[in-house]
């Protein structure tokens, strides 16, 4: 039999860091931000562009406010709406897509960590929330900072989508879901090519501080690419990982937004912690070799020893 030969399928991504955002940052002035970045992918020739989580405001979950007037000002009660309606018309004239994270409140009062994906055309195709929330519920003072998802937001409700655009199969995640082997793996048994994600990773884990067990810092930018090229390895898909980065009212952000190949590899690095751009010709075929030979899912997996992973949350010790 003659060797099968691959159609490359070429997506050019752009993979748009954002420097900090400060709290008295208008929504306005984070779109123009927006707006620079996507101008400049599209100089670049990039047909989708990613962006980070929460990429409209600052982390707020840095902090306890009682208040929940308060906190609503951090929120999208619909999308588009009049503050990003400029980043969506220069999207659709430029024809990019672009992957966007913000917080949401549903019409019932609902709040998610959330994230769309539009499409070429200016129109949304799909919708992401977080399911994997870090972090605590309640007020703890005494960590140099909070952490407060638990908070502010419920877990996703809508699993782990994937849908059919940009000439390919894509997912999305948001920040700690990149940690968790079951992120990629459920979207990667639908067949997933490229997965979209944006985080926010401050360099010091605020409870390690407390308990005086401090993560040396470069441990968190390791552990931050080694589980997306694990990821993209183990399901043999693109990762594109979008961060927040630098000082941020007072709090480091890791950065290190990157573009991981199928084979693990990355391709594409940002080398600061402002906003930036970095670009990759992300080839959809490439996907194919892994998912055909070393994770070919429906000849090697052996589902029938797995059920622990779905229906076990908590460590189980063997009896003594």
């Amino acid at each position: 039999m003659p060797p099968k030969t691959l159609v490359p399928r070429i997506v050019t991504v752009g993979c748009a860091q954002m420097g900090p955002i400060a709290r008295a940052e208008t929504r306005a002035q984070c779109v123009e931000r927006l707006i620079a970045l996507l101008r400049e992918a599209a100089k670049k020739n990039c047909t989708l562009v990613v962006f980070p989580e929460l990429a409209l405001t600052t982390f707020f979950p840095r902090w306890f406010m009682p208040d929940w007037r308060e906190v609503d000002q951090f929120f999208e009660t619909e999308m588009p709406n009049a503050a990003v309606a400029p980043l969506f018309a220069e999207a659709k004239r430029l024809k990019i897509g672009f992957y966007l994270g913000y917080a949401e409140k549903t019409p019932e009062g609902r709040r998610f960590n959330a994230a769309i994906l539009v499409d070429r055309a200016g129109e949304i195709v799909g919708k992401y929330r977080k399911i994997h929330l870090p972090g605590h519920a309640e007020n703890e003072p005494e960590r140099p900072f909070q952490h407060l998802e638990k908070r502010y937001f419920e877990p996703g409700d809508i699993g782990f989508p994937v849908w059919r655009t940009m000439g390919g199969i894509v997912g999305m995640a948001i920040c700690n879901d990149r940690r968790w082997p079951e992120t990629y793996r459920v979207m990667g048994l639908k067949g997933m090519e490229l997965m979209l994600l944006g985080y926010n990773t401050p360099a010091i884990n605020g409870w390690a501080m407390v308990h005086s067990a401090p993560e040396p810092e470069h441990l968190r930018q390791f552990h931050n690419h080694l589980v997306m090229q694990a990821g993209a390895y183990q399901n043999s898909t693109w990762v594109v990982a979008a961060a927040k980065a630098g000082i941020e009212e007072g709090c480091s952000l890791i950065g290190g937004s990157c573009i991981v190949a199928p084979t693990g590899e990355i391709v594409a690095l940002t080398r600061s912690v402002a906003d930036e751009l970095v670009v990759a010709d992300c080839d959809l075929s490439l996907c194919t070799y892994g998912k055909e030979t070393t994770f070919a899912f429906a000849k090697h997996r052996r589902i029938e020893h797995y059920g622990l992973i779905a229906s076990q949350t908590g460590v189980i010790e063997p009896p003594q």
